[in-house]
């Protein structure tokens, strides 16, 4: 069956985006990635917009990005699946692509996230738990993955310096991103003597909400490769779901969806967990990080904090990851999270990375989780 290709990436920059509208977060990403795939408006098929409604004023967000893009009459819809809203946006233009419905679509994850307080976005968050028996209680973002840094403590003797070493790397690498939110590297004295979140996390284990876009542009096999002489395409599309509530989950040392995920779009994309360059995974906490590298089997269950430790996903290791600061230093404006992960896996595979480009980067991987693991979608990417 034929490919789809991605020929087109842009991405604004992540942060408290006081001097932009959401629609004109969206234009910012969509402009530089028309630009980057060298094509027309009228070469679309079609857009899909990820994000999540309720923190923007804005109902029926998709109709008024649509109509600021100037792409009004073409199809355009929403997709929302709380964190990875973006992947689960890309996913769908590849579904339309492939069912032969649409030939080019463009794909836009954008969100503001600071029109609202801290504690409207902590009680939105808390809702994406099971709203009967758990977020009634007063659950959290920081609190709910905090349970699974304790329990990973518990069971494997991973420890919180080791947890912050992932947050040392990804402040490392966002010095590095003119996109990112934090542009500025800490040390773990920095890191320790941060406020206390929920224990074990300090603030330094936390990622940070953001305002923010990203787009990638999609096309089937023949016209990206008459388009662009540079396609990456997308040969493993893994998605896979959780129970609601953390509590009827079979541990909380991990997530089941991102191994189901993960098993699907290896299998799909006729690779496996070694054959993975560069990744791009989901560290809103400094442990969901980890968990990652032992989810996406880069490493044994329990032996993540070794390999943070080891310095092994730093760019000079077996696996980089986060190479582009991650949600930890990037910023994390939910609905753009999925398609920025892409983007900079796009940027690897192409060498286009500058000083954090990993060399002969020609498979690579994207996991984005939605909510507390209810969802998580993961992609394996390859440069032709």
């Amino acid at each position: 069956m034929a490919r789809v290709g991605i020929i087109g990436i842009g991405h604004g920059v992540f942060g408290r985006r006081s001097d932009a509208t959401v629609q004109e977060l969206a234009f910012e990403a969509f402009r530089a990635a028309m630009e980057d795939a060298g094509i027309e408006k009228d070469d679309l098929d079609a857009s899909v917009i990820g994000s999540v409604p309720e923190y923007h004023k804005q109902r029926s967000l998709p109709g008024v990005v649509q109509e600021y893009l100037g792409l009004v009459p073409k199809p355009t819809w929403l997709t929302e699946v709380a964190c990875a809203s973006g992947s689960a946006a890309i996913r769908t233009a590849w579904m339309s692509i492939k069912a032969g419905i649409h030939d080019i679509v463009a794909v836009i994850g954008c969100q503001k996230m600071t029109e609202l307080t801290t504690p409207e976005i902590l009680a939105l968050m808390g809702r994406v738990g099971e709203v009967q028996w758990e977020s009634v209680f007063g659950t959290t973002f920081p609190a709910y993955y905090a349970m699974f840094a304790r329990r990973h403590m518990h069971e494997f003797g991973t420890t919180h310096d080791q947890m912050l070493q992932v947050a040392i790397k990804n402040h490392f690498y966002g010095a590095k991103n003119s996109c990112a939110l934090f542009q500025k590297e800490i040390t773990m004295e920095k890191a320790l003597e941060s406020e206390e979140v929920a224990t074990p996390f300090h603030v330094y284990d936390c990622c940070a909400n953001a305002d923010g876009a990203a787009c990638v542009i999609l096309a089937k096999e023949d016209r990206a490769k008459k388009i662009s002489k540079k396609p990456v395409w997308l040969d493993g599309m893994g998605c896979a779901t959780a129970s609601m509530s953390v509590l009827r989950r079979p541990n909380l040392v991990g997530l089941p969806s991102a191994e189901e995920a993960a098993r699907v779009a290896y299998e799909m994309a006729g690779v496996g967990p070694k054959d993975i360059k560069v990744a791009q995974v989901h560290d809103c906490f400094t442990i969901a990080e980890i968990m990652a590298y032992e989810d996406l089997g880069f490493c044994k269950k329990g032996e993540g904090g070794k390999l943070i430790e080891e310095r092994q996903t730093y760019i000079e290791g077996k696996i980089p990851v986060n190479v582009d600061g991650g949600l930890k230093a990037k910023g994390h404006p939910i609905g753009a999270t999925g398609v920025s992960l892409t983007y900079e896996i796009t940027k690897q595979l192409r060498g286009e990375a500058g000083e954090r480009q990993v060399k002969g980067a020609d498979i690579g991987l994207t996991h984005n989780v939605g909510g507390i693991g209810q969802y998580c979608f993961v992609q394996v990417l390859r440069r032709s």
